[in-house]
């Protein structure tokens, strides 16, 4: 099998098509935009200030759409000018600046996923503890954190002790931590890396069933009460139904991630080298940074409340208009009878 080693020098791309690349800018583009302009839209709707939930849903579409920009035209221009990314710049720039892209997006995406888990978890399984510690203002402290963590971390194979490197894979058009070296260093670095991933998404899964379990319990509760769940004193209340929308919405990023990440985890604890299995794996990361926003979007509390509303609607108005057939039909065949009686 050919290795993607062979590609680590050359200067031009040996093969493949702008037009998949360019699919993946534009609708990575167009998916982000509209969901900030959701997002927007919803905030000025409110009549209170945003939720640390949304404050965190706008973080990960703004990391989204920051990602998209950082990796899709660099694809493009090597495609448009037939050179790797190698060979775009003689000083290895683009192919660092791609590999950093390709580690610190991935990481900085699923990190925020783990903080909006977490934030449900609390603000479910611990109400108290939420309502007195968590606020919007954490947030603002959180992500910034979660940031240059995973900014320092990237930043190691630039600090030439051997941690990790960033390497050029086949076909030229994709740079990403060296998977396939015998160095110790290099080893540790990209084990530590899929390790990070695995702690942070079994801790997403584990959050979401935590949430799950709960609102089961809140349901049973409020069905055996009568009565709709109501929050400490203090916070609004926020029916099931909402909490339910956001676990949707979040368990189904989530799932994306894993679908988009896991192949790569995998292919990092592996020892063999093998062309198009890391040309599929990076291929997957990539999108989702693009899957993301359109998941929002179908997605978004007031979508599928809206769309609920409509089949209620509809299927209401041709209940009822049976029903008048009906009423019509009984009065024309008692009038009938009536008159035959007379």
């Amino acid at each position: 099998m050919e290795s993607s080693t062979k590609c680590e020098d050359h200067q031009v791309v040996l093969s493949g098509s702008p037009k998949t690349s360019a699919v993946m800018f534009s609708a990575g583009v167009l998916g982000n935009v509209v969901a900030l302009v959701l997002l927007e839209v919803r905030r000025r709707r409110q009549k209170h200030s945003a939720s640390l939930f949304q404050v965190l849903v706008t973080a990960l579409v703004i990391t989204d759409l920051l990602g998209t920009f950082s990796l899709s035209p660099l694809v493009i221009s090597a495609y448009a000018q037939n050179r790797s990314l190698l060979g775009l710049s003689h000083s290895r720039a683009a192919c660092n600046h791609f590999g950093f892209s390709m580690t610190f997006f991935s990481l900085v995406t699923l990190a925020v996923l783990l903080c909006m888990a977490v934030e449900r978890w609390l603000a479910i399984g611990h109400p108290y503890l939420y309502e007195r510690r968590v606020s919007v203002r954490c947030g603002y402290v959180v992500l910034p954190m979660v940031y240059l963590a995973c900014a320092l971390f990237c930043l190691a194979p630039f600090l030439g002790v051997g941690f990790g490197r960033y390497v050029q894979y086949c076909p030229g058009t994709w740079c990403f931590m060296d998977l396939n070296s015998g160095t110790l260093g290099h080893k540790v670095y990209k084990n530590v890396y899929a390790s990070c991933l695995l702690l942070m998404i079994a801790c997403t899964v584990l959050c979401n069933a935590s949430v799950s379990y709960h609102l089961v319990l809140m349901y049973r509760r409020s069905k055996a009460n009568r009565s709709s769940f109501r929050r400490t004193k203090g916070q609004k209340s926020q029916s099931i139904t909402e909490e339910v929308e956001h676990l949707v919405l979040l368990g189904f990023m989530t799932i994306a991630f894993v679908i988009c990440s896991l192949p790569l985890v995998i292919r990092v604890y592996m020892s063999s080298s093998d062309h198009a299995t890391d040309l599929t794996a990076l291929l997957l990361l990539s999108m989702n940074p693009i899957i993301d926003p359109w998941v929002f979007i179908i997605l978004s509390p007031p979508v599928p409340r809206l769309l609920w509303e409509k089949l209620c609607k509809a299927s209401g108005s041709r209940a009822n208009h049976k029903k008048i057939l009906y009423t019509q039909s009984e009065t024309c065949t008692s009038n009938m009878t009536m008159e035959l009686q007379k």
